[in-house]
């Protein structure tokens, strides 16, 4: 099995914050991993930088995602706990929580319309997908610009 889409992680997490609790984000991952029955090929498989695993980031961009909707409030750094939005959301029973339920939240509409916002003329054409984060989606414009500047230097 293959890392999940980041929106995956966004019910498991909330599920794990409903108890009220604070957590850890590394508690976080080592309870979605186990209950996501992911193998460790699947928790040491990196993003294309080669700089953090793609199940870590995905983890952590669900949390962050989370904390801009306001279902979820950091209380230090590298943790977290549910607000009565998040005990709202998670009562409501939702199959499955994705941007989709998220754009509810002005907030979190705010938050996500800025990074949607980009100039398209400064950036190369790489159709984003609702799976990839931010971070995955930056990592492909760059690559992408790369292989034009290597054809476009093949040319001269």
């Amino acid at each position: 099995m293959a890392v999940p889409d980041f929106q995956s992680f966004f019910k498991p997490l909330l599920e794990l914050a409903g108890d009220g609790e604070e957590h850890s984000v590394r508690e976080a991952r080592e309870v979605i991993a186990k209950n996501m029955n992911l193998s460790e090929a699947d928790l040491s498989e990196l993003l294309p930088s080669g700089t953090q695993t793609k199940f870590d980031n995905r983890v952590a961009w669900a949390k962050s995602y989370f904390v801009q909707a306001k279902v979820l409030e950091s209380t230090r750094r590298a943790y977290f706990r549910i607000t009565d939005r998040g005990r709202e959301l998670l009562a409501k029973g939702h199959p499955r929580i994705d941007i989709r339920v998220l754009d509810q939240y002005p907030e979190f509409v705010e938050f996500h319309s800025v990074n949607r916002d980009t100039d398209s003329q400064t950036l190369p054409e790489v159709a984003p997908t609702p799976t990839e984060t931010p971070e995955e989606i930056l990592q492909k414009a760059h690559q992408s610009i790369r292989n034009e500047l290597g054809a476009e230097l093949l040319t001269v």
